[in-house]
């Protein structure tokens, strides 16, 4: 087991770049220091820490740098641990699944209303592909999700439209249709019902396609569209200002956003999460 505080005085080496100034922030001396680094170099067989001739410069080894990388997310996830311990406010767990191609600052900012709204909550979010998170609604991993999904494909707490579009680069030129050149796509992974949309039109109006980048991420693929690597399908609250709307392409039927839930009975915080989703959404 790696020792805390010998981690705690590893990052003060490092940060300080001295063990005369590292063992001032600790309250130890060079000494003590310096054996305390010997002591995790031992537990963990690398070397951590180099020294300079003069022996008063201390630098950080490749390992040294990866160690203590870990060591603050160590001491940050302790220091969390006692934070919840000591509060006198008993906080409840609310689980959501929020689709990876879902605008991240859009979803962001709705969740931090909501745990300003009911401060005694601790909101776990799980981001994945719509199809992931149907299979973790149905293991109990979460209890409520908002997934992506074909219009009217299942029970839900509400739904809403979503518009979709082809869109390209600024300075993207679709192929002549008549020239037979395959379609460069940027694309989210099997299992996106956008990626369904554009493969299935596409192939239905006889248009050769090809995938030319793939990301799980929105941010990515609106970044892709934006560099010219490929068109894509994108919802109409997807499409940035410098995207540009393709022509000539199959129209896309309306896809649909769901909030859904286990089988199982939501409690009042829960509850609570889900009115006001849906508050934050339609509006």
């Amino acid at each position: 087991m790696l020792d805390l505080e010998l981690l705690n005085t590893l990052i003060c080496v490092v940060d300080e770049g001295s063990f005369t100034r590292a063992g001032e922030r600790v309250h130890r001396t060079q000494s003590t220091v310096s054996q305390q680094v010997r002591k995790l170099e031992e537990l963990v067989g690398r070397t951590l820490l180099l020294r300079d001739r003069t022996g008063n410069q201390v630098t950080a080894t490749e390992h040294g740098e990866l160690l203590a990388q870990y060591a603050r997310r160590l001491l940050a996830l302790a220091q969390e641990a006692q934070d919840a311990l000591v509060s006198e406010v008993e906080l409840t767990p609310v689980r959501i699944g929020v689709p990876e191609d879902f605008d991240a600052r859009r979803m962001s900012a709705m969740l931090s209303g909501f745990v300003k709204a009911k401060p005694g909550v601790r909101l776990e979010t799980v981001a994945g592909m719509s199809v992931d998170l149907q299979r973790k609604l149905a293991s109990g991993e979460i209890e409520i999700a908002l997934v992506k999904r074909e219009p009217g494909s299942g029970e839900c707490l509400a739904s809403w439209p979503e518009s979709l579009v082809w869109v390209r680069g600024g300075q993207v030129e679709l192929p002549d249709e008549s020239a037979d050149e395959p379609i460069p796509l940027a694309l989210f992974p099997h299992g996106c019902v956008y990626r369904q949309r554009a493969i299935r039109s596409l192939d239905r109006a006889h248009r050769r396609w090809r995938i030319a980048f793939g990301s799980q991420s929105l941010t990515g693929i609106q970044a892709a569209v934006s560099s010219g690597l490929g068109i894509s399908v994108l919802p109409t609250s997807a499409v940035l200002p410098e995207h540009r709307l393709c022509t000539g392409l199959p129209r896309l039927p309306p896809t649909e956003l769901a909030l859904v839930t286990s089988r199982g009975v939501l409690n009042a915080l829960q509850l609570a999460l889900v009115e006001f989703l849906k508050a934050e959404i339609k509006a």
